[in-house]
């Protein structure tokens, strides 16, 4: 889907510069030497920290519009700048910027000296004796590196070259882990997670202003955290980079559970939702990484998978349990891999259990304490981040969000079963891939390239630096279509060359993703290796992305038009004088009632709307007894109908059905097969004219 560009605006001519230079040197007399020289451009600062790396980048960053009115660039929706502010402070080694440069900034942690031996996190988590050359600067010898897991891979200057290579919408995902923190032998404060992302955000905003202070004061640099989608805009038309902040953690508001008893509560949640808000939080995870008291999570596999396990089991009492997925979707499968430096934090007597290989589904899936969670980002407009949920819990969140067609959903970096992808899109969600290799990247982007072109969006990429995940490998120095520099960005108006710090130049050719400074290179690899169309669905991600954001902050409830209304039944079950389940109580608002048939298949319930209204979409949340097989009938006065959706699929829970907008008075839910032995069941059914 590629898009023609407009001609690239320099923000002034020489020939203007070099008039206006001289009618001031009139009017003001003699000018300092420095005034004389040519205008930098407003994106160099006038000054840098030193020492500093370079950027390696010539050529005016792009701004404004295409000729449709929206903008253009890459979006990575998944990072972790300031990761080593989290975990204790000592996991991830060196930090994003510092007033005394480079060498100051990227210094490994004090325990890595003088060899690397007891960088415990790296050969916990992916094998091998961790060591490595713990110098930085000047020579960077060993890192950072596409498969270094505890160094800072987010200075600033690498950052803005990524800004210079065409990307305009950066997520910066505050992030800890209290467990690990607490398990991790090193540490130089508190494991409190709400603690860590508070003071993440603290420094995000620092850097904000570190970077504006380089280009003259505040509101002057690059690098511009934005709390909404049009100020989000008006950044990337200017030609600068927008930082959305989200947060990814694993028991968010204190919400853990131990031995499956939640340790928060719904106010908890609202005073944690409210003080994200409050600090500029657009997007989060519910769940990450353990089960806690909103949802189950979607497993990591191998040896960081059982040492994660291991955290579920300090965490939580209890390990991961497993079924056999109900559907075609499925969490990633555990296997039986060794972690054995994580498993000697297990008590004595206690082992991780053994899985089978055909149930790959985690048995925990949306609490209701998740579900009031949910709600509570949508009530706030906030967008969801549904990776590393469950597929049960993913499925659950799903139907809340449809029930309401919540716009705010967004897969950041393949850790959604692709099953859920039209789902998401139906919405008007929007998905980016993990960075992975630019051959698997790129195979993987054309498996659901028929759906963005179906729902004309584009794509998006989630680096997860310092995310301890690991980035694309070299493809190496002798590859026959190898990245040759210099290289023109995509938009044509920047040349790329190779990106060097002190003593160390990177090539991708032999480095592969070392940093995040090497973003433009590995998208210049994905076009030689995948093709220009990937990058084109890449390059119109950033406008994407905003209209996720822009319909989520515009969303609205719908009027339940069945809320009070009429209703009779084909039958209603008898229990005892105290308790009713006519069929009212579908329609009263209460959840703790409900309407509920005797014990047969054909049996329905009819809503009244009093008279004819537009019908577009109607929900059903259905108590233990649901429909397996049903139909949603239409009519206008009550004896001649018409099916307007139906499912024989049915599962229970919330379900939401969407159909085109017809005028009807009555609404019928006609069971044609029973889920259970029972009848059927509904707390509540709502109808909508949107």
């Amino acid at each position: 889907m590629a898009m023609t560009q407009p001609p690239r605006r320099r923000l002034r001519s020489l020939t203007v510069v070099s008039l206006f230079l001289a009618v001031m040197s009139l009017v003001l007399g003699p000018m300092p030497s420095s005034a004389a020289e040519p205008d930098p451009g407003w994106w160099n600062p006038t000054a840098r920290p030193a020492p500093d790396a370079q950027i390696n980048v010539t050529g005016e960053p792009f701004k404004g519009t295409d000729a449709r009115g929206r903008v253009r660039g890459f979006v990575d929706a998944h990072d972790h700048i300031m990761a080593n502010e989290g975990f204790g402070g000592r996991l991830i080694c060196g930090k994003p910027f510092s007033e005394q440069g480079v060498s100051d900034a990227l210094k490994d942690c004090p325990e890595h000296y003088p060899d690397g031996s007891l960088a415990i996190f790296d050969f916990v988590t992916k094998g091998g004796d961790g060591r490595h050359d713990p110098k930085g600067w000047p020579t960077f010898k060993d890192w950072p590196a596409h498969d270094s897991l505890t160094h800072q891979q987010n200075y600033y200057a690498e950052i803005e070259r990524a800004w210079r290579g065409g990307q305009r919408v950066l997520v910066n995902d505050l992030v800890t882990n209290g467990v690990i923190c607490s398990v991790y032998f090193f540490k130089d404060r508190s494991c409190d997670e709400m603690t860590a992302i508070r003071l993440e955000a603290k420094k995000s905003y620092d850097m904000q202003a570190f970077i504006d202070k380089m280009y003259g004061g505040p509101g002057k640099g690059w690098f511009r955290i934005v709390t909404n989608s049009a100020q989000a805009r008006e950044v990337i038309e200017r030609g600068k980079l927008a930082v959305v902040l989200g947060v990814e953690t694993s028991e968010p508001f204190g919400c853990k559970q131990i031995l499956d008893i939640a340790q928060c509560g719904k106010e908890d949640i609202d005073r944690g939702l409210d003080e994200l808000h409050e600090l500029g939080v657009s997007s989060m995870f519910l769940c990450h990484k353990f089960d806690n008291a909103l949802c189950g999570v979607r497993y990591d596999s191998g040896t960081l998978g059982t040492a994660i396990n291991v955290g579920q089991f300090l965490s939580t009492g209890t390990f991961w349990k497993t079924e056999t997925c109900r559907g075609p979707q499925h969490d990633n499968p555990i296997g039986n891999a060794v972690a054995a430096e994580a498993q000697k934090l297990l008590p004595s007597g206690v082992a991780v259990p053994s899985y089978a290989s055909d149930a790959q589904c985690n048995t925990r899936g949306l609490t209701s304490l998740g579900e009031y969670a949910v709600r509570g980002l949508m009530k706030r407009h906030m967008m969801l981040e549904v990776d590393h949920m469950s597929v049960m819990a993913a499925d659950q969140a799903f139907d809340v969000l449809e029930s309401e067609s919540y716009p705010g959903v967004i897969s950041s970096h393949s850790w959604m079963d692709l099953g859920w992808t039209e789902r998401l899109y139906k919405l008007g969600g929007f998905a980016a891939q993990y960075m992975s290799g630019s051959a698997a990247f790129s195979s993987e982007a054309g498996r659901t390239d028929a759906l963005r072109e179906k729902y004309q969006v584009g794509y998006g990429y989630g680096t997860d630096m310092n995310g301890v995940g690991g980035w694309p490998a070299p493809r190496g120095g002798d590859t026959p279509n190898p990245v040759k520099y210099p290289f023109r960005s995509t938009d044509g108006g920047s040349l790329i060359d190779k990106q060097t710090t002190g003593e160390r130049t990177w090539d991708f050719n032999t480095d592969g993703a070392a940093h995040y400074g090497m973003v433009p290179d590995w998208i210049e690899d994905i076009r030689v290796v995948g093709g220009q169309e990937v990058v084109d669905d890449l390059f119109t991600g950033a406008e994407s992305y905003l209209r996720t954001w822009g319909n989520t902050e515009k969303h609205r409830s719908g009027v339940n038009l069945a809320s009070g209304a009429a209703a009779s039944a084909s039958t209603s079950e008898w229990w005892n004088p105290f308790v009713s389940f006519a069929p009212g109580k579908a329609v009263d608002g209460d959840e703790d009632t409900r309407w509920a048939s005797e014990w047969k298949d054909d049996q329905w319930l009819k809503i009244d709307l009093g008279s004819a209204k537009p019908v577009k979409r109607v929900t059903l949340d259905w108590e233990a007894a649901y429909a397996k097989s049903y139909r949603i009938e239409l009519s206008q006065d009550g004896e001649n109908w018409q099916a307007a959706w139906s499912t024989t699929t049915g599962d229970g829970g919330l379900d939401t059905a969407w159909f085109a907008r017809t005028q009807a008075r009555y609404v019928r839910i006609h069971g044609l097969e029973r889920g259970t032995t029972w009848g059927y069941s509904l707390q509540e059914v709502g109808v909508y004219s949107d």
